[in-house]
């Protein structure tokens, strides 16, 4: 199975180069799965059902999320509702919404998708860790084949939780910093999970991390609030595609993925 796995969208910019190159990119690199990090695609922070749905017929099939998961209040009844949007898995009981699901791709296929989120300079949540091994094992009984995004701000917690998950899970992949890392790699030992400690922003790259320059730096010379819109230029995207063994789960090759918008 070949998946491919989107660093955060960013507002119009990043939802424009998901529209565009997602149907190229799954038609050139015969691409079974996309997943793609959506928590920013409504104006930069949250989304909406509207967006969401917009995302599904561009040929994603599973959103994941993070911190700015609920941002929105109108997607609480998407999230509640649809087993292919996702919130982190570590969010407390009774946070509406699920941070695990199984679907059936391209030819039948199915692929485990787990998302959580970090806790080392973010909001403490319960612990990712657990969270993602014991969605692992429960995924299992219906494919060997799952895919985690650990939304995170820490590099060492993301490559940590890459090797508790190693031999357990397919592939595990960060997002969060919006910036993508030059680290990926299948790890050793008998199961071989890919690693990737970020994936990168699907967006304006000519920015601050998706916002514009000139408002970033106002905040940072000055300490004022500043509105941060987002960005326009030299729009990108971002992440990678692992080919994962559909018997054992095993992942084969992953490579990262950095395609401009109208190239």
């Amino acid at each position: 199975m070949r998946i491919l796995m989107i660093g955060d969208i960013v507002g119009n910019p990043g939802r424009e180069a998901v529209r565009k190159i997602v149907p190229r990119l799954r038609e050139r690199e015969n691409i079974d799965a996309v997943i793609a990090n959506g928590e920013n695609a409504a104006g930069g922070s949250g989304l909406t059902p509207q967006i969401v749905q917009e995302l599904f017929s561009s040929g994603v099939d599973v959103v994941t999320s993070g911190d700015h998961a609920f941002k929105k209040k109108e997607i609480s009844d998407s999230i509640n509702n649809n087993p292919r949007l996702l919130r982190p898995a570590n969010y407390p009981e009774g946070v509406p919404g699920s941070g695990v699901t199984v679907v059936t791709v391209r030819n039948q296929k199915k692929i485990g998708v787990i998302n959580v989120a970090g806790r080392v300079f973010m909001e403490a949540l319960e612990c990712p860790f657990r969270a993602a091994a014991r969605a692992a094992e429960r995924i299992r009984e219906q494919t060997p084949v799952i895919a985690v995004d650990v939304h995170a701000e820490a590099t060492s917690e993301k490559i940590a939780l890459g090797w508790y998950l190693n031999g357990k899970v397919s592939v595990v992949a960060g997002t969060h910093t919006h910036v993508q890392t030059a680290d990926e790699r299948i790890l050793p030992g008998d199961f071989s999970t890919a690693f990737i400690t970020d994936l990168g922003m699907t967006g304006p790259v000519d920015s601050v991390i998706g916002r514009k320059t000139e408002q970033v730096l106002v905040r940072f010379l000055q300490h004022v609030p500043v509105r941060f819109d987002v960005a326009e230029e030299n729009v990108q995207l971002q992440g990678a595609i692992v080919d994962v063994d559909e018997q054992s789960g095993r992942a084969t090759a992953i490579v990262r993925v950095r395609e401009c918008l109208g190239s």
